[in-house]
């Protein structure tokens, strides 16, 4: 990729003169889609961001957010690592988790949490095993030797990741005073440009500019010197300097060095202050022989941080770099002019820091809406299809996934893995965080506006379903070549569908990344909105998704068995794995009174256990709650098939298992419709009717159906 011809234009008007290799470089990798958002601005405006608990919005490292008690702060942030994962599996993804942990470190937080949302083609292809295997392991190894708990995500397979898998990665960082709190603007021309971390290498270069790109056919040998390469055990110094530096007061502002490298960071650190620059590149610690100007500046070496520092603390930042056996380089200062690089007394980038950052056009784009399929439903048999969906490894056990994560470090993780949501002690406010994260490719291929709005009510049921109240989010909109105009109008529907339901429930949407060119010869992924939602309670106990087998059992929110609405298919993993096609299922009404409702429900001394009921439909939330001392018996009652009512996949419902059902009708009266569907017992199986057939498994054989990744990849 190069600076193109319209761009090249732009840039020399500003300039008076050519741009240098190494400011043709700059510009080229900073105007990208990756950095400067060129197709996807103009339609962001559509998320509100504010909100009484946000203290700072999108547009630093990461966002931050306050805790009820008003002190205590949390920082939110979201990535992609979406074409290094194809390329190099292993380091691709755990660069990721790097990064997304230096955007935490440079809001002065200490990183608390992470989860993964992941995206992989057919679970059948070997190829798809390889890379999904190889994420795992990258993500499990650097997040386990950081010491920072993977906690929550999704995994979805879906045959149009094939050529393009998307390693989605969120991170919640905590503030325990809001002194403490730095961002990514420069304050003060004099101050010292100082750069603490692993040395520079020349990995990662056009790390930006090559995630703006298709992926072509041989991009997994070609495209391997665009990916970097992490140091987890230099990252755990650097957590660790950086919490001794914010400690002292020792830092004006923070950037961490992800895209574009050293000319990314520092560049965007004072122009946000509306400031300058001057940086000698000589004075960067290397690790390799004979770098140029070029490759220092826009290297992707991991673990560094650019720190904005006064000069009369830039010997105790090198101190503190020294004792935790950091390289520290004083690499400049703040200035009131020009973003300006020298390189052995040659000026190679001399450019207003603005126009850098901010100066790229936004892209006027074409696109169609999306049509909707006609019903076309499959016949199959009951139980084949109960036995399809629930041993489908779209909605099979993670447990495979989430066992390699230590997910107890820090001892924080009071509800782990596995669950609706994680909840996370924050013991400094006596408060329970509820974290969320994923996306259903299905649902928005089927449907992006509605697919998207889904994904947002479905990650908000999770928290609820916790007993906690939704209370901000991040995105990761991940599209295809935005220039098709079709790939456009989904990655449209995605953006508006999503900013619309968390308007609806109250979310603010504070920060996001977005991902676009990601189509390869495969063709394009489908538009892919993963969403990481927190919530908050008292204290941390919450019920559990399992049930506890002695008590009522009701399907709240649930349109068919209520007959209030006819059940759809579409986006379901019945069509995914049967064939056919429908319209997708109409969301219910007075959602965010649905989710309070629920919070406060959740909470309620008589309620038993609580499952979201979403991907795989009933079938599968009523399998997942099954144990091997706890069984249920169920009748689904309604004038809709057998299928329609085991598989639609509305969200916005739950199961819940209650000693007081009538309290639980009570409370959602006017709310959402409330069904006694049966009881749970102490069978260890599940009994399942509905219309004419019934269904009997053991807990057993529901877990042997569940384990295919596992048992696949063992």
């Amino acid at each position: 990729m190069s600076l193109s011809d319209q761009d090249h234009d732009l840039v020399t008007a500003e300039l008076g003169r050519e741009p240098t290799p190494a400011e043709a470089a700059l510009f080229e990798n900073l105007w990208s889609e990756h950095c400067a958002y060129r197709s996807s601005r103009p339609l962001l405006s559509a998320f509100d961001s504010e909100g009484e608990n946000v203290v700072v919005g999108p547009g630093d490292d990461a966002a931050v957010v306050s805790l009820p008690d008003g002190e205590t702060y949390i920082t939110l942030g979201i990535e992609s690592h979406n074409h290094p994962s194809y390329v190099d599996p292993f380091d691709g993804a755990a660069t990721g988790v790097g990064g997304i942990v230096r955007d935490t470190l440079s809001m002065g937080a200490y990183p608390i949490a992470l989860a993964d949302s992941l995206y992989f083609g057919d679970f059948d292809r070997e190829h798809s095993r390889y890379l999904f295997e190889g994420v795992v392991e990258g993500i499990s190894h650097y997040g386990n030797c950081i010491g920072v708990p993977t906690v929550t995500g999704s995994v979805a397979f879906h045959d149009d990741y094939e050529g393009n898998p998307l390693v989605n990665v969120s991170c919640i960082g905590l503030i325990e005073d809001p002194d403490r709190l730095v961002t990514a603007e420069a304050q003060e021309p004099g101050n010292k440009l100082v750069l603490v971390g692993n040395a520079t290498g020349r990995d990662g270069l056009g790390g930006a500019s090559f995630a703006s790109e298709d992926l072509a056919e041989d991009a997994e040998t070609e495209d391997r010197p665009a990916v970097q390469v992490g140091d987890p055990y230099t990252e755990k110094l650097l957590i660790e300097a950086n919490e001794a530096l914010i400690d002292e007061d020792l830092i004006e502002s923070a950037r961490d060095l992800g895209a574009a490298g050293l000319g990314g960071a520092t560049s965007e650190l004072v122009a946000k202050g509306g400031l300058g620059a001057h940086i000698e590149l000589e004075r960067v610690h290397q690790r390799e022989p004979n770098m140029n100007a070029l490759e220092i500046l826009l290297a992707e070496s991991q673990e560094r941080m650019a720190y904005e520092v006064t000069p009369e603390n830039v010997d105790r930042v090198a101190e503190i770099a020294e004792r935790y056996d950091l390289g520290c380089s004083v690499i400049g200062e703040v200035t009131d002019g020009n973003y300006v690089c020298e390189f052995e007394g040659e000026t190679v980038v001399d450019a207003p820091a603005e126009f850098l950052g901010d100066g790229a056009p936004f892209n006027d784009l074409d696109s169609v809406e999306p049509s909707q399929p006609e019903r076309d439903l499959p016949e199959r048999d009951l139980g084949d299809a109960f036995e399809a969906v629930v041993g489908s490894p779209n909605t099979a056990s993670k447990r495979w996934v989430y066992r390699q994560y230590d997910h107890e470090v820090q001892v924080r993780t009071a509800t782990p893995p596995g669950d609706d949501a994680a909840i996370l002690a924050i013991r400094e406010a006596e408060t329970g965080l509820a974290y969320s994260a994923g996306a259903d490719p299905n649902w928005t291929d089927a449907a992006p506006y509605d697919g998207a709005r889904a994904v947002a009510l479905e990650n908000a049921t999770n928290v609820a379903a916790k007993g906690a109240t939704p209370l901000a989010a991040v995105d990761c909109l991940n599209g295809g070549n935005p220039e098709k105009p079709d790939v456009y109008g989904g990655f449209e529907g995605i953006v508006d569908g999503l900013a619309d339901m968390c308007a609806e429930l109250d979310v603010p949407v504070v920060g996001g990344n977005v991902s676009l060119y990601n189509d390869s010869n495969a063709g394009p992924i489908p538009p892919t909105p993963t969403l990481a939602l927190v919530g908050t309670k008292d204290g941390y106990e919450a019920p559990p998704a399992a049930l506890s087998g002695e008590a009522d059992l009701l399907v709240v929110n649930d349109r068919a068995l209520s007959g209030e609405a006819d059940p759809k298919l579409g986006g379901s993993e019945y069509l995914a794995q049967h064939g056919g096609s429908d319209g997708f299922p109409t969301l219910p009404d007075d959602r965010a009174a649905f989710v309070e409702t629920l919070a406060d429900v959740a909470d309620h001394e008589a309620t038993l256990a609580v499952h979201d009921a979403s991907h795989g439909g009933l079938a599968v939330t009523l399998a997942e709650m099954v144990t091997e001392t706890a069984g249920a018996d169920v009748t689904l009652d309604g004038d809709a098939s057998a299928a329609e009512h085991l598989f639609h996949e509305q969200p916005g419902r739950v199961v819940i298992e209650t000693d007081d059902a009538d309290a639980v009708a009570a409370a959602f009266e006017g709310v959402a419709p409330v069904e006694h569907v049966g009881s749970a017992d102490d069978s260890g199986a599940l009994s399942l009717s509905v219309g004419d057939a019934t269904l009997d498994y053991e807990a057993a054989e529901i877990a042997d159906l569940r384990s295919v990744i596992e048992r696949e990849l063992e």
